[in-house]
């Protein structure tokens, strides 16, 4: 079998979050929201046939071949629950009835706690149409952080977002959390973990804030009028966040991602891991034998060329092997696992020491790689300064 993971783009929020550098769009529209799901239905009925037919493009050497399965799906965002219910439930049910979804397919929706409904219909909705995990953009759990970050919800919503979560049946539930923001301590950063652990999710990812080209902050940044904690208070929460949540029976995975045993993210998995994915939606990106590829990003633009010929697929680029194997790296080692010499072979024919011997010694060299058990992993400091790392994997 051949595993392709599936990822699905709903691009409305109630309002842009000054942080953000998503493909989102305030709307709130129910008739832009329906014409947005027709077209999404439409652009998975041309690929399902793909996937039936066996018109896929051919998997680049070193992965799997044979028939295609689903192995987890991501409806993210925007924000999947500014949909109404009924849509939302529409979007779920669509993917399981046209693509070949594993029975033991990890399923996700990304929710907004200030879009979920006071009733849970959104969140039961959605679960009895199939998704068995829900992420929650959380963030912090100051009110006054929140309306600072552009936020909608509020701590108590956030707190009753989850109950809803649960009382809809999610048994494996996400909380979004965010470090460095303009004016937060550690001591606030301790609180929201603090809130978060007692909320029980069995996962718990937590960002560092950064503030991307064209977004509300970065103009702020630009004007000097974003004030954001020193370097050294930023690096201070990072410690925390995982000396807090490993205490607590939290496993740190990847550079910002923790699990309880058994709960990491399989779906984000695929991503590190450099495998096979397909996007769908305004302005998704898919890699699939060995191209990568994308959407047109505006919902307008996208719902007129799926209307005009099936697909909205705006452009694409053939990765050659130093770019695929420089990517390999630098995702992989974003896991704690690290990166796994016999897999880096299989896949490419090469090995890791042909191919990087040099860099990764250099590396070793600096305390900021080590070599344990076939695999290549960073050492807590490569984890603290992991953009110098990979920069050395850049082709």
């Amino acid at each position: 079998m051949r595993p392709i993971a599936l990822y699905v783009h709903i691009p409305y929020c109630p309002r842009k979050c000054l942080y953000c550098d998503f493909n989102s769009h305030a709307g709130t529209a129910r008739a832009e929201h329906e014409a947005y799901v027709a077209a999404l239905e439409r652009e998975m009925e041309h690929w399902a046939r793909r996937f039936a037919s066996g018109r896929l493009p051919a998997p680049a050497p070193g992965f799997p071949a044979g028939d295609p399965v689903v192995p987890t799906v991501f409806v993210g965002g925007g924000t999947p629950t500014q949909l109404d219910a009924d849509l939302l439930a529409r979007v779920v049910r669509r993917v399981r009835e046209l693509f070949p979804v594993a029975p033991d397919a990890e399923f996700t929706v990304e929710a907004n706690p200030g879009s979920v409904d006071v009733e849970g219909e959104k969140l039961a909705a959605a679960r009895e149409a199939g998704a068995n995990r829900i992420s929650l953009g959380v963030q912090a759990v100051q009110d006054d952080l929140l309306r600072r970050l552009g936020r909608v919800h509020t701590a108590r919503e956030a707190e009753e977002a989850v109950r809803l979560a649960r009382l809809a049946g999610f048994r494996n539930l996400n909380l979004d959390l965010m470090y460095g923001l303009p004016g937060q301590t550690t001591d606030q950063f301790r609180e929201t973990l603090e809130w978060a652990v007692a909320q029980g999710p069995e996962h718990v990812s937590a960002y560092s804030l950064i503030v991307e080209e064209g977004t509300a902050f970065h103009a702020l940044y630009e004007a000097g009028r974003l004030s954001l904690p020193p370097e050294e208070e930023e690096e201070a929460m990072d410690r925390l966040a995982g000396s807090f949540l490993a205490a607590h029976g939290y496993e740190r995975y990847e550079v910002s991602n923790y699990a309880r045993p058994g709960y990491r993210c399989r779906h984000n998995l695929v991503y590190w891991r450099n495998e096979e994915y397909l996007g769908l939606g305004a302005g998704a990106h898919s890699y699939l034998g060995g191209r990568r590829f994308w959407n047109v990003r505006l919902p307008a633009a996208y719902r007129q060329a799926v209307r005009e010929r099936g697909t909205a697929e705006e452009g694409g680029e053939a990765l050659d092997l130093p770019v695929q194997m420089a990517e390999t790296m630098i995702l992989g080692l974003r896991l704690t696992d690290g990166v796994e010499e016999e897999r880096f072979l299989r896949r490419f024919g090469r090995s890791l020491a042909e191919v990087y011997g040099t860099v990764l010694g250099r590396l070793e060299r600096a305390g900021l790689m080590a070599r344990a058990g076939g695999r290549w992993r960073l050492t807590p400091r490569g984890l603290r300064l992991g953009n110098r790392v990979w920069a050395e994997f850049l082709p």
